[in-house]
């Protein structure tokens, strides 16, 4: 390696070399190479003989170079050969920019290709965090050039440094942690050979002046090797509990680091630190080990970067809004109504122009779990992370996403795919937030969420959210205000879905009692709530309790709200279908024709409730063993289903699942067991394995087939 002495070393005296006056004070960066070396030298220094040669005449010293030396890199095998790809490029000034997120491992890259992949000589790197830094890396390279121009002003010193790269090839600078362009333009501007590889944290400044490498974070193994080669004793340690840690951490190689050195100090193991972790977030991402650099610790990167986003301070405000969410796919519209577009895309540019966040092309986000972690986790010394500042954009973040979310998905498919879009944010969030700091909005929030999970039969997740709905209810707007019978009354249905009427019963009482006492018998809610507890009664096979609250429930509805009303006619429907369930259809039948013939001239031939009714009177009829009729009005069904609501839908998947079986009472098979095949594959695929729905028609299969 080659030995150089710092500026403001001794400065060097030759006997008999003639001063040199001084004919300007401009910057010696910004001048032309040739000539401008005697212009910038005050009368009182004395010049050595090499100053006066041609820069182009100066070999470097061999084995020129200052990299440092990064312990413990791991993998990176592909932005390796990228780098030897464009470095090979033949011709010119080659400009390679390495872009990704603090701490995600750019410097040690390009250290390890500058020491282990380049050939030529000199290999410097400087630090370009600044300009001054770029100034003092350039003059110590002037130096270690010519050691004789030691002691030298540094203004003559930078721009020899620059006349000799202008002037050679084969050389390789690294300008490392460059925050902004103007701070190197200068010299890329000059120098038209040789090799530049830049890191940064700047994503969006290099497309037109540099070919560009985005990093990303380590592989699950290359992440794993790393933690254990620092903590030097794999052996014991569990391989689970370093994956585990290693995931949590999200693969960011600093991240990594800091927790196998903090391990490897200390004695402690893998499964402890991340209950750490979880307990102390703060403390954890700021602890660095006796003598570790406390610069170069989660915390203090992702602090300065932030301290350069000061002067947009809705950058920190996204950014702590978008750490209660999912890692990725976060969509953008989620933030449309924060402010005015045009100072929400400064913002979020400027954010993604810092790595900090990533545009993933398809209208979301993306943000390492990480940095997440860090936003969301209070510190009252970090001025980023203030715990009135969290707290504030976690109730952003909920009603951002309560706002998003549609509040009634069961009979609306079209709303689905936006729903499954937000739902691992509403997870995330749920997961994020104690259930004791739940707002209003939170609650909404659960709510909205389990109602999906329930359409879609992942009664467990949404019995979860609905029971938190609740809870958070209760908490913020009291036992009696509507919205909280509402929520109850949603988990009662859950407890139902899941065949756990022990809980669903009571809940479905307790939610009428106290609907009577606070909106009064005849609200159009405690109506509702008398019908759901009827349903009940019927599922658990209590015909004796059902038949008669159905029968008060429809006589209440006709005089409340009259004859024509949606909710007379629903309460009909389902007395119908009591009606048939306790084998009754001399009474069943009718009922169902007059619902049928009501819907049609109230609501109309296509209305999904009229839908419904023609289904219900095909069943009947079948059930009366009348295939003549039920077979006709079940094709019917399906065709109009398909038609108005789609193929998809899951009342045209229960439609499907029912003309099957009106062909298997008639005993043809040869229709039944093929149209229960489609339906059971559609089923698993829009609804899922364990839906409902899906159950029944793969039973109905299976019984078709061994008939």
């Amino acid at each position: 390696m080659g030995l150089f002495n710092r500026r403001g070393g001794k400065r060097a005296e030759v006997t008999g070399v003639p001063t040199i006056e001084a004919s300007g004070g401009s910057n010696a960066a910004g001048r032309d190479v040739v000539g401008s070396v005697a212009q910038h030298i005050d009368s009182a220094v004395v010049l050595p003989p090499e100053a006066y040669g041609p820069a182009a005449d100066v070999p470097a010293p061999p084995m020129l170079r200052n990299i440092p030396r990064m312990e413990g890199f791991i993998g990176r095998q592909e932005a390796l050969n990228r780098l030897d790809a464009a470095f090979t490029t033949p011709g010119g000034v080659v400009v390679q920019a390495v872009h990704g997120l603090g701490g995600i491992g750019k410097s040690a890259l390009a250290a390890h290709w500058a020491a282990q992949r380049f050939t030529g000589n000199p290999r410097w790197w400087i630090t370009a965090d600044s300009k001054t830094s770029v100034d003092g890396g350039l003059a110590e390279l002037g130096r270690a050039l010519q050691p004789a121009l030691t002691g030298l002003p540094e203004d003559f010193l930078i721009e020899r440094a620059v006349q000799w790269l202008a002037t050679h090839e084969d050389w390789l600078i690294v300008l490392d942690n460059v925050d902004h362009r103007d701070d190197i333009r200068f010299l890329l501007d000059r120098v038209t050979t040789g090799r530049f590889l830049i890191t940064t944290r700047r994503a969006t400044h290099w497309s037109r002046h540099a070919g560009t490498l985005r990093l990303n974070v380590l592989s699950p193994d290359e992440a794993v090797d790393l933690f254990t080669r620092i903590l030097h004793a794999p052996q014991d340690r569990p391989a689970g509990d370093v994956a585990a840690l290693c995931a949590e951490l999200g693969y960011l190689p600093l991240a990594v680091e800091q927790a196998a050195s903090y391990c490897a100090e200390t004695g402690t193991g893998p499964r402890t630190y991340l209950r750490m972790l979880a307990e102390s977030p703060a403390q954890m991402f700021a602890d660095t080990t006796e003598g570790g650099d406390a610069e170069r610790t989660i915390a203090r990167i992702w602090r300065i970067t932030l301290d350069r986003l000061t002067d947009t301070p809705l950058a920190g405000d996204i950014l702590r809004i978008l750490a209660w969410y999912a890692p990725k796919g976060i969509p953008r519209t989620l933030l449309d109504d924060l402010m005015p577009a045009p100072a929400l895309t400064k913002a979020i540019g400027r954010l993604i122009a810092y790595s900090m966040i990533t545009d993933s092309g398809d209208g979301t986000l993306s943000v390492h779990r990480l940095v997440q972690a860090l936003a969301r986790t209070p510190d009252a010394d970090d001025p980023h992370r203030h715990p009135a500042a969290i707290d504030h954009a976690r109730e952003q973040a909920t009603e951002c996403l309560n706002r998003a979310f549609p509040p009634d998905t069961a009979g609306a498919p079209e709303t689905w795919p936006q729903c499954r879009a937000l739902l691992p944010h509403a997870q995330a969030l749920s997961e994020h937030t104690p259930a004791e700091h739940d707002t209003a909005n939170a609650a909404s929030l659960s709510d909205r969420t389990g109602l999906f999970l329930l359409t879609h039969g992942m009664i467990a997740r949404a019995t979860e959210h609905l029971h938190r709905a609740v809870a958070g209810r209760v908490r913020v707007l009291g036992e009696d205000h509507p919205e909280t019978l509402t929520s109850r009354s949603n988990l009662a249905m859950a407890y139902e879905w899941a065949g756990d009427l022990s809980r669903a019963i009571p809940l479905y009482e307790r939610t009428l009692a106290d609907s009577v006492r606070v909106l009064g018998e005849d609200h159009p809610y405690t109506l509702a709530s008398r019908n759901n507890l009827a349903i009940a009664y019927g599922s658990a096979g209590d015909l004796s309790r059902a038949i008669p609250l159905h029968e008060r429930t429809l006589a209440d509805s006709v005089r409340v709200l009259g004859e024509d009303h949606p909710y007379t006619l629903t309460s009909r429907n389902n007395l119908a279908m009591a009606y048939g369930s306790a084998g009754d259809l001399s009474r069943a039948i009718p009922l169902h024709e007059r619902t049928l013939a009501d819907r049609v001239r109230v609501l109309g031939e296509d209305h999904p409730d009229t839908l419904a009714s023609r289904n219900n009177l095909a069943m009947a009829y079948g059930s009366a063993g009348d295939l003549s009729r039920a077979i006709p009005l079940h094709e019917q069904t399906l065709g109009d289903s398909v038609r108005v609501l789609g193929a998809d839908h899951p009342h045209t998947l229960i439609s499907r699942n029912n003309l099957a079986i009106a062909y298997e009472w008639a005993g043809d098979l040869s229709r039944a067991v093929p149209l229960y095949e489609r339906t059971l594959a559609d089923c698993v695929r829009v609804l899922g394995e364990d839906h409902p729905t899906t159950r029944l028609v793969r039973a109905n299969l299976d019984t078709a087939r061994s008939l």
